[in-house]
């Protein structure tokens, strides 16, 4: 991302805000894994978004209008001993020169100069509740009112959230391409754990394939890897990702990278031994064809709902047809007899945060789809293994199918598309016939 699309962005955000406001946002704070060891920093989406800055104790200021500057930037002073442990610092000075801030000064000087700033604005535009700073600026705020008969201070303190999020849900060509390359190293993990799969590997070697293959494309994980063998797939948020993987079984992977900040988020089930057995290629072909249907109406002009209502009927009717249910269609989807198998929402919202921000409705009513979201649709069917309602032949298959959809003017652009995804692609991509 190159430093126009962050002062395009700053620029966006600042006309919303208007005169006689100011933004601060604070960058997310070190981690600490176990006592002196610290988990590997990672910037907070929304300080990232409009800065590109990546380091901690930081604190940025957007102030329309100020004749001085309108983004400026406190953060780490340069410091030889430190950056020969830790690696190199911007500093001020590289602040300004590599980020364009119009001015940057020493983390340590925030108490003297940020009040100043606050005190020429009637309006402070912050997201509470997601930071230690909290206190300390609400501190500020509290120190100017109390001073108010001498001088000027703040009458409001705005959501940033509402403003700032509304902005990320709508991705840039930049932004589109950037999570077309996301996608594209996580299809390539996908593609390398179905080569390595077979009876007797462990889930955590598959997992293995995966990180092998973000890092050496540069990537991370963007979410800790759903590795499910057999009814383990069952569990939505199954992390063990320890058990043997068995002959006969399928095998749910759920597993995106972080590429340039940006997540992918995929999933896709197949067969340990490589072919699938009626019952689960039965099961299967119901999720693709509810995850292909829901694909379709992720189209400017739809509802953000209208995905998930065509995967509940085609779900619905086909574990009707298979005898999983029994019913009326219209009434066993108004009784959420479905959700017996399929518990979870189609999709979600995708960007620099896996479940990215974003409103789903708007006065109460599903939002439309517009071009530059980008979506998650992903359908499953999960039955129980101690299910004694069913048919044996059914009990603990758990089955999704999970694709990246960029929503434009044209119809869905699907990222993830070059991920095998019918019973045929990925028995020929497994046998290495494809």
């Amino acid at each position: 991302m190159n430093s126009k699309e962050f002062a395009r962005r700053r620029k966006h955000l600042m006309e919303l805000i208007g005169a006689n406001g100011i933004a601060v946002l604070a960058a997310a704070p070190e981690r600490v894994r176990s006592r002196d060891t610290l988990h590997v920093y990672r910037a907070d989406s929304d300080f990232y978004y409009l800065t590109g800055f990546t380091e901690p104790e930081a604190v940025a200021v957007l102030m329309p209008g100020r004749p001085q500057g309108e983004f400026l930037v406190f953060c780490r002073e340069r410091n030889p001993e430190r950056e020969l442990w830790d690696g190199p610092r911007a500093g001020p000075e590289g602040a300004v020169a590599e980020f364009g801030a119009d001015d940057a000064f020493p983390i340590s000087d925030l108490d003297d100069i940020l009040p100043g700033l606050l005190e020429r604005s009637d309006r402070v535009y912050y997201s509470l509740g997601a930071h230690e700073f909290d206190q300390r600026l609400l501190s500020f705020i509290q120190t100017l009112n109390s001073k108010r008969q001498s001088g000027h201070s703040p009458s409001e303190l705005v959501a940033l959230d509402h403003l700032l999020h509304e902005m990320r849900l709508f991705k840039s060509r930049a932004e589109v391409a950037v999570m077309r390359q996301s996608a594209k190293i996580a299809v390539s993990a996908h593609k390398r754990a179905m080569l390595a799969t077979r009876p007797g590997v462990k889930e955590y070697e598959l997992e293995a394939e995966f990180l092998h293959e973000f890092r050496r494309h540069g990537a991370d994980c963007s979410y800790p890897a759903i590795v499910a063998g057999g009814s383990n797939a069952c569990v939505l948020h199954y992390r063990a990702n320890n058990a043997e993987l068995m002959d006969g079984d399928l095998v749910l992977i759920d597993a995106g990278c972080e590429h340039g900040m940006y997540a992918s988020d995929i999933t896709r089930t197949f067969p340990v031994n490589g072919r699938f057995s009626e019952p689960q290629r039965e099961l299967y072909e119901l999720v693709l064809e509810a995850n292909q249907a829901a694909t379709t109406k992720a189209v400017a002009g739809n509802h953000w709902n209208d995905p998930h209502e065509v995967a509940v009927d085609v779900i619905t009717r086909g574990l009707k047809n298979l005898g999983l249910l029994e019913g009326r269609v219209p009434q066993l989807v108004k009784s959420l007899a479905y959700k017996r198998y399929f518990m979870h929402r189609t999709g979600h919202w995708l960007g620099l945060d896996v479940h990215d921000v974003g409103d789903y409705k708007l006065d109460e009513q599903w939002r439309m789809l517009e071009a530059g979201m980008v979506m998650t649709i992903e359908p499953g069917i999960y039955v129980p293994p101690g299910d004694k309602n069913v048919d044996k032949r059914w009990r603990g298959i758990g089955i999704r199918i999970e694709d990246d959809v960029h929503v434009t003017r044209d119809g869905p652009d699907v990222l993830t598309r070059d991920l095998p995804a019918t019973v045929a692609e990925i028995e020929q991509h497994m046998a290495g016939t494809a």
